[in-house]
């Protein structure tokens, strides 16, 4: 495996000491200490186009969080507990250090830099931190503001991102040309998917914007103009929205994209509420909004817009004689986007069932080929689960790049390039994690296999995950319940054992739209209360390098449950219906209430797939959903 990896990054990790000096060249050109290049672009996206994998590009690695910071004579990069191992097989430590956040000894990027300004305060001199304001979080901005005001550092935004100007610099000696990233079509979804029309969200939205006595609403976050406009692009990859701004004020809205792949039956759609500009018209229309004779009230959301759009309101000489207001809270349009209405509920049933019936169809071959002794490897897997997925009508694209992973590789959270030479050896886990976009909704789960026969040290690590999914997937809830709540639910049985994952319980996921969304979730830090017709992932897992990693993810929808009381309560009801791994469970281990939700969800999983499958699928499936234990079945997913 490090081999493997190592091989596909050399050139990479071969060019990243020229790049760095490069970049340091021009740092030296602004008097900067340290640059910062965060994984995030322009739209704050984790998951980027090619023009802009700029962190990818300096450093070789790919994972999808993780920042990296640029100083004169040294490079840092700080990455979370998903990425400790990719970390350690993409970079090359001799130039650049890896900081794994949470270790002891670790520090983070604050902390970095105050250790930084302290040694320079020792020479009588400041910090200069550079970065671009657009690809920061006003959060991020505002928590730096705060950190470093007794700190000998200081914030210079730099609009020309220096990362960009070095790849440009370097294109003629790599002949290098990037992809255009707003050059593909952009289509509209029917009312029929989305159940609403985009005029009927609007109202929606200045209806909320009046409540909070809000003028005008900034929209940067490339899912919540997808929602609010039912259209969908290609410009990201795995998540079919479009490179653009948005404005909504109490009686106009704007739409800034480029406008020559709009085709005119979509404009002639939206012509009456919005009013369609170029992409670069934003910066101008956004300060004309707010420079007006009356006191203007501005909605950013802190975690949902750049320091960029902030600093586009808040850094103007005419500022404070216009009386301009921020009010820093949660974008309506987020939770408009996680509520799901009925219409969307039934699109993402209907396209989690596809993706249910793939991975069954895909677990059936993999049994019986290893059964009939095929040697298998971690690119035939990936392989046969998305041609599976295509099969399926109205797909369009994965969620995310497949996460194969045999032996040690199921150990890396995020591992998504399965390989052609590691193969699937008896005694050993195989985590596929996979996801599919179509029409009517997106897809994620997971399932942990067994290649062979288990050891008894997979079967009660594998038992005590099934146990917090299912303590997590069963549980009741009061309204006003958050997703940290429901965290330390799932996670009570791993830390009976002194286990634990570094990564949360759930995320939200859209419809039609990105696998992980906000504002709810499932994790240590989400305050945000779960609601009827959200969609969450629950995914407990354990991982320990070099032995191997276990993950069992199924999506559920938030629904109001019966009440004995009066008030409100709220539960899950399973999107995904996949079999379990029986080899791997446990089964007195459980109690008789996990018992029977598991026999449950079996019972549910026949059901619903035995109508679309043939004679052999069929029997193969009810094989592997049998009832375990003496516990009676009633089927109630």
């Amino acid at each position: 495996m490090v081999s493997t990896n190592l091989k596909a990054n050399t050139k990479i990790q071969d060019t990243s000491a020229a790049r760095l000096a490069d970049l340091r060249d021009l740092m030296a050109d602004y008097d900067l200490d340290c640059y910062f290049i965060p994984a995030v672009d322009e739209h704050l996206n984790l998951s980027v186009p090619a023009a802009k994998q700029r962190r990818a590009w300096m450093c070789g690695f790919t994972g999808s969080a993780g920042d990296l910071l640029v100083g004169k004579d040294s490079a840092w990069l700080f990455v979370d507990s998903r990425y400790y191992e990719q970390a350690e097989l993409q970079v090359d430590t001799g130039i650049i250090q890896i900081s794994k956040l949470g270790l002891e000894g670790n520090l983070t990027l604050i902390e970095t830099l105050e250790k930084l300004a302290v040694e320079s305060a020792q020479k009588s001199t400041k910090i200069r931190l550079g970065f671009d304001p657009f690809t920061v979080a006003t959060e991020q901005y505002q928590n730096w503001v705060k950190k470093f005001v007794t700190a000998e550092i200081d914030l210079i935004p730099i609009p020309e991102n220096l990362t960009d100007k070095v790849r440009s610099q370097n294109s003629w000696k790599t002949a290098e040309t990037l992809p255009a990233i707003d050059a593909e079509p952009i289509f509209s979804l029917p009312v029929s998917l989305t159940g609403e029309t985009a005029a009927e969200k609007l109202a929606r939205v200045r209806e909320a914007m009046q409540k909070a006595n809000i003028d005008v609403l900034p929209i940067t976050n490339l899912n919540q103009i997808a929602w609010l406009f039912n259209l969908r692009g290609s410009d990201i990859p795995h998540i079919p929205i479009f490179i653009s701004y948005a404005i909504v004020t109490t009686d106009s809205a704007f739409l800034f994209t480029n406008t020559e792949r709009i085709s005119l039956e979509i404009k002639q759609e939206l012509r009456a509420d919005v009013t369609l500009l170029p992409y670069a018209d934003y910066p101008h229309t956004l300060k004309t909004c707010v420079n007006l004779p009356n006191k203007v009230r501005v909605l950013l959301d802190p975690k949902h817009s750049t320091a960029g759009t902030y600093q586009l309101i808040l850094n103007q000489e005419k500022a404070q004689l216009y009386n301009i207001e921020i009010v820093f809270e949660t974008h309506p349009v987020e939770g408009m986007k996680a509520r799901k209405n009925p219409v969307e509920i039934e699109q993402m049933k209907s396209a989690n069932f596809k993706a249910s019936r793939a991975k069954t169809l895909t677990l059936k071959w993999l049994t019986e080929q290893l059964e009939n002794g095929k040697v298998l490897t971690e690119f035939d897997v990936k392989e046969t689960i998305e041609r599976f997925y295509k099969q399926e009508t109205d797909f369009q694209t994965l969620t995310f790049r497949t996460i194969a992973g045999a032996g040690a590789n199921s150990s890396i959270v995020h591992y998504g390039t399965p390989s052609p030479e590691i193969t699937l050896k008896p005694g050993e886990l195989l985590l596929l994690d996979s996801g599919a976009q179509y029409l009517a909704g997106t897809t994620d789960d997971t399932r942990t296999i067994s290649i062979g026969e288990p050891t008894a040290l997979q079967i009660e690590h594998y038992t005590t995950v099934l146990i917090a999914h299912i303590n997590c997937a069963m549980q009741q809830f009061p309204k006003g319940t958050t997703g940290a709540q429901l965290d330390a639910i799932a996670r009570a049985v791993l830390w009976q054992e002194q286990l634990d994952y570094g990564h949360g319980t759930g995320h939200g996921v859209g419809a039609f739209l990105a696998g992980h969304e906000g504002p709810n979730g499932i994790s240590k830090s989400v305050q945000y209360p779960l609601e009827a017709g959200m969609v969450t992932s629950i995914e407990p897992g354990y991982y320990e390098p070099g032995w191997g990693g276990i993950r069992i993810e199924n999506l559920y929808v938030v629904r109001e449950m019966p009440s004995k009381n009066g008030s409100v309560w709220y539960g899950f009801e399973s999107l995904t219906y996949i079999p379990f791994e029986r080899k791997l469970i446990n089964v007195d281990r459980l109690s008789k209430t996990q018992l029977a939700w598991l026999n449950n969800y079996h019972a549910s999983v026949v059901e619903k797939l035995e109508p679309v499958l043939d004679a052999a699928a069929i029997e193969w499936l009810k094989k592997a959903c049998a009832a375990l234990g003496k516990i009676d079945v009633t089927v109630s997913q």
